[in-house]
């Protein structure tokens, strides 16, 4: 089954032992939550968080809230008691943590179908975002991207975090030490026709930082981030989104356009710039996305 990515902006993590959080969760309009059962949940509540999240599964899918579920890895596989207890219809995939390469992404795979058999849902439902922590995942962005269950690929550079620590990066709010791996992420993602997703801002309360962060991440090609904080959604949402001013802005490009055709031009000058049918594609792909954020 080919993976048809379906665009998010912002990816919200709630931690999975945390029931009225999860519930209040799908007030910050985050395009899809993620249940998180790994780092955000202490070792001796994992048992808990997983049971919490298995019950709210039915409940979130009624509020028509796309739903992942971050899982924990064990000693030498991802857990498979985490697959089995929240593979279901309302579930759109699984998070994973630190992969070292396509070959986690394939034994991933194979504990998902096992478990989607068991359950009765269709092989090939569950899909797998894998965060890109390791130096050698980053170096095998592509293929990994490439696997059909995978929509996505996450190159997200926390501060002091894990790709921090991998490849002894020393953190900027500009972000000039992560630019080159964020961008391969980027042209990864997109030569495997997958969306490539950024992020992450730990300074929760620094919203004009988020602003600029996010910004940066967009100007690279991401298609969406990480949230760590529901007050962080809505910068983000609009970061990710088209204003009315763009779309009025590429309307006029395709007018122009289609003016210039009619009159048996295949290029014209609009607003100083000249262009041709390959900038009226971009115009048209930013149009739709507009429209299809708000229907």
């Amino acid at each position: 089954m080919l993976t048809q990515p379906k665009l998010i902006r912002s990816f919200l993590f709630v931690p999975g032992n945390k029931p009225t959080w999860i519930e209040k969760a799908i007030e910050s309009k985050a395009d899809a939550l993620i249940l998180d059962l790994e780092d955000s949940v202490p070792p001796a509540q994992k048992i808990e968080a997983r049971e919490i999240v298995r019950t709210k599964l039915e409940w979130l899918a009624e509020q028509k809230q796309r739903v992942w579920v971050r899982i924990n890895r064990s000693a030498h596989l991802y857990d498979f008691d985490d697959i089995l207890a929240i593979v279901s219809p309302a579930v759109e995939g699984i998070v994973i943590s630190k992969p070292c390469g396509p070959e986690d992404i394939h034994t991933v795979a194979s504990m998902l179908a096992e478990a989607e058999f068991r359950a009765g849902v269709p092989i090939g439902h569950t899909q797998i975002i894998p965060l890109l922590e390791t130096a050698r995942s980053l170096q095998l962005a592509y293929e990994i991207a490439q696997h059909e269950r995978v929509p996505a690929i996450v190159g997200a550079t926390a501060k002091n975090a894990d790709v921090a620590r991998a490849l002894k990066t020393v953190w900027s709010l500009e972000g000039r030490e992560t630019q080159y791996l964020k961008s391969r992420v980027v042209m990864a993602a997109r030569a495997a026709g997958k969306l490539p997703i950024g992020g992450v801002w730990q300074q929760i309360r620094d919203l004009d930082g988020l602003q600029v962060s996010s910004a940066n991440d967009r100007q690279l090609g991401m298609s969406g981030e990480l949230v760590l904080h529901p007050s962080n959604v809505e910068i983000v949402n609009r970061t990710y989104s088209p204003t009315e001013e763009e779309v009025a802005f590429y309307q006029g490009m395709v007018d122009a356009l289609d003016k210039a055709q009619a009159e048996g031009r295949a290029s014209c000058v609009y607003d100083g710039e000249h262009i041709d049918i390959a900038h009226v594609k971009t115009a048209r792909e930013i149009i739709e996305l507009s429209l299809s954020l708000n229907h």
